[in-house]
């Protein structure tokens, strides 16, 4: 029995080898062993195969002795991951502050004509994006500062501090492998020692009036130690090695100051600029110093049969020029009864200015909504104003950005805090009256809710995470506030608030967008579409005439007409109907 096992033992040996002796040479003729060179060549012959590869890689040395490879990567930095890697990624961004997220398509290339992603106006909340595509994806990412920063780019004039960091750039990428050749230490030194002094001068001066003197002698040395180093026997691969480094560190330097510009941009947009600070603050003084007597206005402001005009704003100058263009267009300013809802920080800043400046033969009342008794359940006491949504497009040719301006909770408390009124009409702060706006007075609304300029550029269909299991119509356009007239009685009979409650309680959305649509759904009466013309807060591209032809004209962006980084054509429209020689104005240097 244990002669048979041996037998057995050798049997399943041989069996072995004999399989093996067959399949490996299978294995060579199926080219598998191109996976493991590093297990079946050592040694020799393993680096003679290195060097092969290096001089299959070695370039010649053109007159200027820099190799083709490494100045053709000079000239045109590309990304170190193929292409088809990068084209292929999609990066999605969330902003957690708004939590605004709608779906979007995947944008890769070719696109489709009405592809849509919407984030929100603080900036690339849960947009699809394809790195790469370097404007699509800024605007897509960063909304109106990428339009702004197009406009406002500034030619290269600084030569000689452009060519000190060219030359700098090519002298960092030889240095490592000069550094690597014992017989060039004194070299070494002289590289080193150029780019210290490159880097100590370029991190004082950055435009050409501000470099030292004789800095042409500096340039010409370090010149021909790059020549010198052009002209040494190093592995070019090396040199491609690091240039590749620097141009990584380049584009990782200019995504941080991109998304660094952007961040500042957006502290602009929505920080009050210092003049508007110091007028709020003049005139709440100045309230106190005098204590104004008021007029008794009962009478107008709870008379159904005059034109009342509601405002929600904590904006002393915006909510001036909204009032102050409706009056100057007017047929009866008379019958004009202005109503300015905003925050006890602005209320009595709000009160002495429409004191002191009056507005032909209308009436004007501030409210406090701190002090108002709203609706029981409103989530928050303080004055909200309307939200702006970004929604960006991308077609075959150019990204558009658009800003929809949709209610805030406040709007909805509007049968409350005027149970007297029929019909009023809601504007924003953000708009210029060009056209008188009585005849709005007369529009048969068909027993509707509200009137509005509908934005068929947006489909309800394209927001549908925000509609939740709700039934809607896809194919239905969105509308934005800025002028909207109201039918309280009908939106008394409909019980309009009570149905938005219970849609935003059922969706739990931090913005009013899916809730404020489907409130309205089968309630909105469509204006003509001369009458708002939205966009003048982000689009640079609208022509005259139709700005010219408008009744409205809409603000809706980042870049409002108060603002500094406001669009320059567009603020004249919006300047014209400021009271320059009011001394407040004056003093706080007011000129937006």
């Amino acid at each position: 029995m244990p002669g048979k096992k041996r037998w057995s033992w050798l049997v399943i040996a041989v069996l072995g080898l004999v399989l093996l002796s067959m399949f490996v040479p299978l294995a060579f003729l199926l080219g598998l062993h191109n996976g493991f060179h590093s297990v079946t060549h050592t040694g020799r012959a393993t680096e003679q195969r290195k060097n092969d590869k290096v001089a299959a890689f070695t370039p010649p040395l053109i007159k200027g002795g820099l190799p083709t490879r490494v100045d053709g990567l000079l000239r045109n930095p590309g990304p170190t991951l193929p292409k088809d890697f990068r084209r292929n990624v999609v990066k999605k961004t969330e902003n957690k502050t708004t939590g605004f997220a709608v779906p979007t398509q995947v944008f890769n290339p070719p696109p489709k004509k009405h592809d849509v992603g919407v984030s929100s106006s603080a900036e690339g909340t849960k947009t699809s994006q394809v790195t790469g595509q370097s404007e699509k994806t800024c605007e897509l990412k960063f909304g109106s500062y990428c339009l702004w920063r197009q406009q406002h780019r500034e030619k290269m004039t600084d030569f000689i501090v452009k060519r000190m960091k060219d030359q700098l750039y090519v002298a960092r990428a030889y240095y490592p492998s000069i550094a690597k050749l014992p017989k060039l230490d004194q070299f070494t030194q002289e590289i080193k020692q150029n780019i210290q002094e490159f880097e100590r001068i370029l991190s004082v001066s950055s435009s050409d009036p501000d470099l030292p003197p004789q800095i042409e002698k500096k340039i010409q040395k370090m010149e021909a130690t790059i020549t010198k180093a052009k002209s040494a026997v190093t592995d070019c691969n090396n040199v491609d090695k690091k240039l590749r480094q620097l141009v990584d560190l380049t584009e990782d330097e200019a995504k941080f100051h991109m998304k660094q510009s952007a961040f500042l941009y957006q502290l602009a947009v929505q920080t009050t600029p210092k003049s508007l600070h110091c007028l709020s603050m003049r005139l709440t003084v100045e309230y106190f110093k005098t204590s104004p007597d008021e007029a008794d206005l009962s009478e107008s402001l709870l008379n159904p049969d005059l034109h009342h005009y509601v405002i929600f704003s904590n904006n002393v100058l915006a909510s001036s020029v909204v009032i102050n263009s409706t009056v100057m267009h007017a047929k009866v300013s008379r019958k004009q009864v202005f109503h300015v809802l905003t925050d006890k920080q602005s209320f009595f800043s709000m009160k002495m200015w429409f004191f002191t400046n009056s507005y032909k033969d209308a009436t004007v009342q501030v409210l406090n909504i701190e002090d108002l008794d709203l609706l029981e359940g409103q989530p928050s006491s303080h004055l909200s104003m309307p939200q702006e949504l970004r929604v960006s497009f991308l077609s075959t040719t150019k990204t558009r950005t658009e800003y929809i301006s949709v209610f805030s909770h406040l709007h909805y408390s509007l049968p409350r805090i005027f149970p007297s009124l029929k019909k009023i009409i809601l504007l924003d702060d953000d708009i210029v009256v060009q056209r008188d706006l009585s005849s709005l007075w007369n529009v048969d609304m068909n027993e509707k809710v509200i009137g509005a300029v509908q934005f068929c550029m947006v489909k309800l269909g394209a927001i549908k995470d925000y509609l939740g299991k709700e039934k809607y119509d896809a194919n239905s356009c969105t509308w934005m506030s800025g002028m909207n007239v109201i039918d309280l009685v009908r939106w008394r009979e409909k019980d309009v608030t009570r149905t938005y409650q219970g849609l935003v309680q059922r969706r739990l959305t931090e913005t009013t967008l899916g809730a404020t649509m489907l409130t309205f759904q089968g309630l909105l009466f469509a204006l003509d579409d001369t009458w708002v013309l939205s966009g003048l807060g982000h689009n640079y591209s609208i022509p005259n005439a139709a700005i010219n032809k408008a009744a409205v004209l809409h603000f809706n962006g980042n870049m409002k007409p108060w603002l500094d980084l406001g669009i320059p054509s567009y603020k004249t429209h919006w300047r014209r109907y400021l009271n320059k020689e009011n001394r407040f104005l004056t003093d706080c240097n007011v000129n937006p």
